[in-house]
C-alpha cells in the first residue's frame, strides 16, 4: 500500500520535472529567436527570416552549429573547473523552477515539484550559488579579461542581492509566509474586500526594486557589466566554445524565463486572473488547470519581452553608476519600504 503510494508520487514528480525541464529548455531556445526579432523590430530590421518560416528554425540551426563546433580547452586553464563552470550555471538556472506553482491543483495532481515552506530562502540560496558558475568559468579560463568580468559579476550580484532580499522581506511581512504557493493563493482572483489582490498593488515600490535588481542579477543591459564587449571582449565566457559556451548562453535565457515567472507569481498573481471563479464553475477542472498554466506563461512572456525591450532601449551604465545605484539608492529605498510596510501592518492589523 505505502509502496504503491510512494511509487505513484515519484512517477508524478518525475513526469512534472521532465515537462518543466523540457519546457524550460524549449522556451530558452526560442527566446534567442525572440531576442533577435525584438532587436530587429526596434532597430527597423528584418531579423532571422531564412531558416524556416519567419526564421523559426534559426534556434535549431544555432544549436546544431554549437554542437558541431570544436571543443577547445585552453592549455593553461584549470580543466576540471573549466568544465564545472558552465555546468554549474546551467544546473542552478534549472533548480529555481522546482518551487514555482505552475497552475491550480487538478484532481490531486499538484503542478509544483516541491512546495517548501522556505521557498524564498531556496530562491536566494540558488541565486547565491549561481554566481559561482560564472566565477569558476572566469577564473579557470586563465584569462585576465575573463577574470575581471567574473569579479564584476560577483560584485554586482552581491550588491543587488541585498536590495532584492530587503524588497522581499517587506513582501514576506505582508503575506506572512515564505511559500511561493501560499503567496500565489493569497492573490486569488483580482479583486477582493474593496482592493486589488495582486501584490504589485500592495507593494509597488518593492516590485520596482525587485524588477531593477532582477536586471542586475540576470547581467542584462543596462547592467551587463559582466560582458561589456567593448572592454572585455566576450566577458567571462571569452575562452569557451561549442556546447560549453552554449550552456552559459542557455543558462542566461533560462534564468530570464524563470525570473519572469517568479515575478509573475510574487507580484502579479501567478495563475490567478480576473473572473477565475466563474471560469472554474463553467469549465472542466483539467481545462481550468491548463488555463492557469497558460496564464502564468503568458505573464512571464510579457515580462520577457519587457526585459528584451529595455536591453535595446537603455545604454549600459558605468560601473560606478551601477554600484552607486545598488548601494546608495536601492538599499535605502528597500529599507524605507520595509519600515513603511511594518508601520502599515501595525496600523491595519493592530
Amino acid at each position: 500500500m505505502y509502496l504503491a503510494v510512494d511509487l505513484s508520487f515519484i512517477i508524478e514528480k518525475v513526469i512534472l520535472i521532465s515537462v518543466i525541464l523540457g519546457g524550460s529548455l524549449g522556451v530558452a531556445m526560442y527566446l534567442t529567436w525572440a531576442e533577435r526579432k525584438v532587436a530587429a523590430i526596434m532597430q527597423d530590421r528584418v531579423g532571422p527570416n531564412r531558416a524556416g518560416p519567419f526564421g523559426l528554425l534559426q534556434p535549431l540551426a544555432d544549436g546544431l552549429k554549437l554542437f558541431a563546433k570544436e571543443e577547445i580547452i585552453p592549455t593553461f586553464s584549470n580543466k576540471f573547473l573549466f568544465i564545472i563552470g558552465p555546468s554549474l550555471a546551467m544546473l542552478t538556472a534549472l533548480m529555481t523552477s522546482a518551487i514555482i506553482p505552475w497552475g491550480p491543483t487538478f484532481d490531486g495532481f499538484v503542478l509544483q515539484v516541491a512546495d517548501i515552506n522556505i521557498g524564498m530562502l531556496f530562491i536566494f540560496g540558488v541565486l547565491s550559488v549561481g554566481v559561482y558558475g560564472i566565477m569558476l568559468g572566469a577564473w579557470a579560463s586563465n584569462n585576465k579579461y575573463s577574470l575581471l568580468s567574473g569579479i564584476r559579476a560577483a560584485a554586482q550580484a552581491v550588491s543587488y542581492e541585498l536590495a532584492l532580499g530587503l524588497s522581499l522581506i517587506a513582501l514576506i511581512m505582508l503575506t506572512g509566509t515564505m511559500s511561493v504557493k501560499e503567496m500565489v493563493e493569497q492573490q486569488h482572483g483580482f479583486w477582493a474586500d474593496g482592493w486589488f489582490t495582486w501584490n504589485v498593488f500592495k507593494q509597488p515600490l518593492g516590485f520596482i526594486i525587485f524588477l531593477v535588481c532582477s536586471f542586475a542579477e540576470l547581467n542584462r543591459a543596462p547592467f551587463d557589466m559582466a560582458e561589456s564587449e567593448s572592454e572585455l571582449i566576450g566577458g567571462y565566457h571569452t575562452e569557451y566554445s561549442s556546447m560549453k559556451l552554449g550552456f552559459f548562453l542557455f543558462a542566461e535565457y533560462i534564468n530570464l524565463f524563470i525570473t519572469s515567472v517568479i515575478i509573475s507569481c510574487l507580484y502579479f498573481g501567478g495563475y490567478n486572473f480576473p473572473g477565475m471563479d466563474w471560469v472554474a464553475l463553467n469549465v472542466p477542472p483539467l481545462v481550468f488547470s491548463l488555463l492557469g498554466v497558460v496564464v502564468v506563461i503568458t505573464k512571464a512572456i510579457l515580462f520577457v519581452l519587457f526585459f528584451m525591450a529595455i536591453r535595446w532601449t537603455l545604454p549600459r551604465f558605468r560601473y560606478d553608476q551601477l554600484m552607486n545605484l545598488g548601494w546608495k539608492k536601492l538599499i535605502p529605498l528597500a529599507l524605507i519600504n520595509m519600515i513603511i510596510t511594518g508601520a502599515a501592518i501595525l496600523f491595519w492589523f493592530k
